[in-house]
């Protein structure tokens, strides 16, 4: 088999489309969460309730998703050349990059306009705008072209960098610089992103070796909530990226779904590899009931809410494979599959929306019933509009 041929083998176009998906979820419950009157599913499980919504689903799905790309990405970039310093190095600083631009997130509101000099929405306008420009892919282009651009992607960090250091919002006892407690989903995934690499690159090609740290990260998760102390309690969140085994345990769900479709090892044809997954999803969906006694809870990132999760993950990336990569069936998720190729800017679409209208003072109507929820949804399809018109111009982000 030639080599190409070889690569042909293990790409899983489902990838894409399953993360665009995803992607039109979270714009769409981002958005509607700001509705007021619909039914109780339509939000996150309120704090302090147990059990979980479809709402609830999403974020883990997307370091499900995070987890499958894994072991393609870093096969991916070994085949051409990367030593592994470098490799590390590109892990490094991809879970920098979604942390810096997650606390960039989580800070937005708390910008006080009279310390900053800006008013409202502006500081984390003009801060993403820096991002963008930064991590903005330019095309290959003549030399003259390559230094205009290169002038854009600096200014771009200068500008984030600028928006960081003067950044004030106000606190009980006044003022203070940005809050690090919390980093926003960029940042979490990140964060998780890094822990799963920690654990997988050095044994990948040890095919056993991610059902054994899924075993290990879920079983951390449940020794905690036993009451065994965390580490965190002795060590700096930002120094700790394995946190309580929680989320990084979904992104290894993903790594062990990505090896059961992509690894000829578990399986060759469909039907091996729907066996392999109808299995392993039962697993999951099992030991998730057998430690619901624990509570099942997005906030507390329980254990059987990341193994209910994942289980759903597994059995809905099953359906996407099915239907994309085995039947060829992809023509239905045009609108989406940019989204899912263009991930990261796609995310920041709605923000940018966001804080334009709240600096414009624009109010948005319809924020009540079912109108709300209509809104939403046209609101989505535009978004995913935008990001297929920007795809399409190679308009695109990559850390």
């Amino acid at each position: 088999m030639s080599a190409a041929a070889g690569k042909e083998s293990y790409r899983i176009r489902s990838i894409d489309i399953f993360r665009g998906l995803t992607m039109m979820v979270m714009i769409f419950v981002n958005e509607v969460a700001g509705v007021k009157g619909l039914p109780w599913w339509t939000y996150h499980m309120a704090p302090g309730k147990n059990g979980m919504t479809y709402v609830d689903v999403v974020f883990p799905v997307f370091l499900f998703i995070v987890g499958l790309s894994i072991p393609l990405a870093i096969r991916n970039r070994l085949e051409h050349g990367d030593s592994m310093p470098r490799l590390w190095r590109h892990i490094l600083m991809r879970s920098l990059s979604l942390v810096v631009i997650g606390i960039v997130l989580a800070n937005a509101d708390g910008a006080d306009p009279a310390a900053t000099g800006m008013p409202p929405g502006v500081w984390p306008l003009l801060a993403l705008i820096g991002a963008i420009l930064f991590w903005l892919v330019y095309p290959p282009t003549p030399p003259r072209r390559q230094t205009a651009y290169r002038i854009l992607k600096y200014a771009g960090l200068a500008l984030l960098i600028a928006m960081l250091a003067t950044f004030r919002r106000r606190t009980p006892t006044g003022e203070a610089w940005l809050d690090f407690g919390y980093w926003e989903i960029l940042g979490l995934i990140g964060k998780a992103y890094l822990a799963a690499c920690i654990l997988y690159v050095p044994f990948r090609k040890k095919a056993w070796a991610p059902a054994v740290w899924l075993v290990i990260l879920s079983g951390w998760n449940i020794a905690t909530r036993l009451g065994m102390p965390n580490p965190e309690r002795f060590f700096p969140h930002w120094l700790w990226p394995f946190d309580s085994g929680a989320l990084p345990s979904v992104v290894m769900a993903g790594i062990v779904t990505s090896l059961i479709f992509a690894d000829n090892r578990f399986a060759r044809t469909f039907r091996d590899k729907a066996v392999w997954a109808l299995g392993y999803a039962a697993i999951l969906f099992t030991a998730g009931w057998a430690f619901a006694f624990l509570g099942i809870s997005k906030n507390a990132a329980t254990p059987t809410w990341c193994l209910y999760s994942s289980g759903i993950a597994v059995l809905l990336f099953l359906v996407t494979y099915w239907l994309a990569d085995v039947r060829g069936w992809r023509a239905w998720a045009a609108i989406v599959r940019p989204a899912g190729a263009n991930t990261l800017l796609t995310y920041l679409l709605p923000d940018l929306y966001y804080f334009a209208t709240v600096s414009l003072a624009i109010t948005v109507p319809w924020r009540r019933g079912w109108p709300g929820a209509l809104r939403s949804l046209v609101f989505t399809g535009f978004i995913l509009g935008l990001s297929f018109l920007l795809t399409r111009r190679r308009v695109r982000m990559q850390l």
